[in-house]
């Protein structure tokens, strides 16, 4: 059985180094790109597809590594998360998010506490959101077992392109990156909106997913933890 406090613990600092990962690629892609926005993009998703991989990999069997409250929230709806546990994960995923910005900040020896003024709002940017969400969801719902990983960070990298907002799908990710006025960034005044799309997407995700055949297998998100031998949260 695995601790409560060692769950929100990996939660934490699984948000914390996602976050550090997608604004401290953002940063050094821009850097380097010399203005260059789409080599910049480029290098942003394929530091986030593979740190992405990795944090699922490495957290997964202790908290699910979810990193994202919206997912949280689904697998309350599933019961596959306590309900008791979803507002301390949430919090812990807020908390990391933050943090992770400020790492990314100290790391390339910028302000560590700043505010982003990049605006990203419209209808465009929220309907973008909205379906990254539900896909995002979908994905992780529907992922055969032990492939949600791989699956999942293809999912964000392939998003990272196809929708009009690079593919957020995170409330945390959206709060963490509002403290950064870099690449990655989002003004503050555009997270309202950006957390609005990303709870239609989830409940739109999860609506699709009861729709379809249900799968004999048990769901293929780490937040399933085996344990002698039967599938159980714990």
């Amino acid at each position: 059985m695995v601790d409560l406090r060692n769950r929100l613990a990996a939660e934490t600092l699984g948000t914390a180094l996602l976050l550090a990962i997608v604004i401290g690629s953002g940063i050094m892609a821009e850097r380097l790109a010399g203005g260059n926005a789409a080599v910049a993009l480029l290098a942003n998703t394929a530091a986030t597809v593979g740190g992405l991989y990795i944090l699922i990999e490495v957290f997964g069997p202790i908290s699910g590594a979810h990193f994202n409250p919206v997912v949280s929230a689904v697998m309350v709806a599933q019961h596959e998360l306590p309900g008791a546990a979803l507002v301390p994960y949430i919090a812990a995923q807020l908390v990391g998010a933050v943090l992770g910005a400020w790492l990314a900040h100290a790391m390339f020896d910028m302000t560590i506490l700043q505010f982003s003024a990049k605006v990203r709002s419209g209808p465009g940017q929220w309907i973008a959101e909205t379906v990254a969400t539900a896909g995002l969801l979908l994905v992780i719902l529907r992922a055969p077992n032990g492939r949600a990983s791989a699956m999942v960070a293809a999912y964000i990298g392939a998003a990272y392109w196809f929708t009009a907002s690079t593919s957020f799908a995170n409330p945390a990710a959206a709060f963490g990156r509002m403290f950064s006025d870099s690449f990655a960034g989002i003004a503050p005044g555009s997270v309202p909106g950006f957390v609005l799309a990303h709870c239609a997407g989830a409940a739109i995700g999860l609506m699709l997913h009861r729709m379809l055949e249900p799968r004999l297998a048990c769901h293929g998100h780490p937040n399933v933890i085996e344990s002698s031998g039967e599938n159980r949260v714990d």
